[in-house]
């Protein structure tokens, strides 16, 4: 349905950037990207606790155990930009008016690669599609099968770039 991220070379790490031309509002997908009850519905683990520059995301484990973390948030521009740590590098939304609605572009930093990688990189492209499902009036839990497509796809992309 979408295109593969495009991955480049950073340093001893990558900088992954997703793209979706969405047709709705800012408004409508900055508040699918922020409020607890919608996020939940394309990105489980996610809470948004104190939506500020240098205030706090939890990231809960969803396993039964109770446990999560809290992420600082780097950068925050309301119905704009929304940038948090992740890992040992960083998750960046912008959402901007578009002719038809908005564009959404995520950025991830991940440093260094290694073995999960392309997992992380299936997983934030299939949660792109799912947030673009809930804003057309869809939901569906987890698709395991297309991530599993994903993960070979981005698998074969991360190898490329030590070709």
């Amino acid at each position: 349905m979408y295109m593969q991220a495009v991955i480049k070379k950073q340093g001893n790490g990558i900088i992954a950037r997703f793209e979706r031309l969405l047709n709705h509002s800012v408004e409508k997908v900055w508040s699918a990207l922020t409020e607890n009850d919608k996020v939940e519905k394309w990105m489980s683990n996610l809470e948004m606790k104190d939506l500020r520059k240098d205030g706090t995301i939890k990231f809960n484990f969803n396993d039964g155990s109770g446990e999560s973390f809290d992420m600082k948030i780097r950068d925050f521009r309301e119905s704009a930009v929304l940038d948090f740590d992740w890992g040992d590098g960083w998750v960046r939304f912008e959402v901007s008016p578009e002719k038809d609605g908005c564009s959404l572009v995520l950025k991830e930093s991940i440093t260094p690669v290694n073995d999960h990688t392309s997992k992380d990189l299936a997983g934030w492209h299939v949660c792109l599609d799912m947030l673009s499902d809930l804003l057309n009036g869809h939901h569906q839990d987890f698709p395991m099968d297309e991530w599993e497509k994903w993960h070979k796809e981005y698998t074969a992309a991360i190898e490329r770039l030590d070709g």
